[in-house]
Formats: C-alpha cells, sequence, structure tokens
C-alpha cells in the first residue's frame, strides 16, 4: 500500500469523515485486520476565514512539504475550498496532488452528466479552482445559483456546517436549491462542501448528487491501493 498525506481542519467535521472513510473502505479491501499508513496534519479553519489567498497558499505548501518529508506519496486536501492552493503547490512538490474536482468529473462523466449544478460556499462556487476545472479540463457545463443564494450558501456554509451545526432551515434551503437547479435543466448537483453530504445523508433529492467527499474518498482508496 501507498503512503497518503492528508491535510485536513478546514473542517475537522470533514477531516474525521476522511479518516473514517477512507480507513473503511481500504479495510474492505485488505480485511478488518489491517488499515492503510496515513500522516495528517489538522490546519486551523481560521487562516480560510480569513480569506488571504497568499497565506493559504503558503501554508498549503509548508503542510505539504513536512507530508511528503515525512513519507507521503501523495498530497489529498480534505476539503473542497483549499483546493484554491492546488494550482500553486502541485508544481513546487514532486508527488501529485489528488484533485477534488478530478474525483467529481470523472464520475460524472462516467455517470453520462453533461450539466452540473454546484453547491458549496462562495470561493468554491465562484472562483475557478473546482467549477473551471471540471468544465475546461473535463469538457462539462457547471452552473451555480444567482447571487442572493450564493450569500445564503457562502452563510450556511462558513457560519453552521464547518462550525458542526446542522439545522433545519439550512436542509430546506439546499433542497430548494436542488430543485430550482432541475428547473435549469441541470442533470446532477456536485455537493462542493465536505459538510452537505452529511447535512443531506438522508434527503431523497430531485437530482442525482455527486458527493465530492465521496468521490475523492474513493480516489484515495485507488491511489492507496495502486489500483
Amino acid at each position: 500500500m501507498k503512503t497518503l498525506g492528508l491535510i485536513g481542519g478546514t473542517s475537522w467535521h470533514s477531516t474525521i469523515e476522511y479518516y473514517r472513510e477512507i480507513n473503511t473502505q481500504v479495510s474492505k479491501e485488505i480485511g478488518s485486520a489491517s488499515n492503510p499508513e496515513l500522516l495528517l496534519y489538522s490546519i486551523n479553519i481560521d487562516i480560510m476565514r480569513k480569506q488571504v489567498l497568499n497565506d493559504i497558499q503558503q501554508k498549503y505548501l509548508e503542510v505539504s512539504q513536512k507530508l511528503i518529508k515525512a513519507g507521503a506519496e501523495a498530497i489529498l486536501i480534505c476539503a473542497n475550498t483549499p483546493h484554491m492552493a492546488a494550482d500553486f503547490v502541485q508544481p513546487k512538490i514532486n508527488v501529485p496532488i489528488l484533485h477534488i474536482a478530478d474525483a467529481t468529473a470523472e464520475e460524472a462523466k462516467k455517470m453520462g452528466y453533461k450539466k452540473l449544478g454546484l453547491l458549496g460556499n462562495k470561493p468554491t462556487m465562484t472562483k475557478a479552482f473546482l467549477k473551471d476545472r471540471i468544465a475546461e479540463k473535463h469538457d462539462l457545463q457547471v452552473c451555480i445559483p444567482d447571487e442572493k443564494e450564493v450569500q445564503q450558501s457562502h452563510y450556511f456554509v462558513s457560519k453552521e456546517l464547518t462550525q458542526g451545526k446542522f439545522t433545519q432551515e439550512a436542509k430546506d434551503f439546499y433542497v430548494k436549491q436542488i430543485i430550482a437547479f432541475k428547473n435549469r435543466g441541470v442533470d446532477a448537483v456536485i455537493l462542493g462542501c465536505t459538510e452537505l453530504p452529511i447535512l443531506l445523508k438522508d434527503v431523497q433529492t430531485e437530482l442525482p448528487v455527486l458527493s465530492t467527499t465521496d468521490l475523492h474518498i474513493q480516489m484515495a482508496t485507488n491511489f492507496i491501493m495502486n489500483t
């Protein structure tokens, strides 16, 4: 098995999901008596709230280098938004970053989806690091909500979900956004926040959803098992 370096902490709630599910998925392959060797560095989420891109990029480079020095053969960023640092970090390290956008886009293409809705916080929905990578590298169409809904989604993610608060109000909001995407002819919806699958885990949605967390975890598992 290959050794994977995990960068977590943004938030630690989603990091727990990554750690648990990577171990669970690998155990299905090798048996419950064994588990993969993982290196985990948990960053203080405050660096993301300040939203200073250069600071974020430098921090993720520094942490990636530490994990590689400790033996990581690839880097996995355990959240969507911090992937804004991936294009800066990747040329400066000698191991791959397993990118969450690639994991999501490959599944969309496998399922035959062409037009995708994207939900998450404001940077994830509006900046290039996720939606443009999916659209340009993988030739898929990506739609986001209107500005008012973008702001409301950002509030729920930054003020509630990343702090472990999962309210009925937030759940109702995202259900309505998925219905709105359906009315726009969207094929499936990307849950582009690692806490969104937790919030909506028991909800029957109007459109298929692509959980970036689950797909990223499967990519990690495949890397560890060299498959």
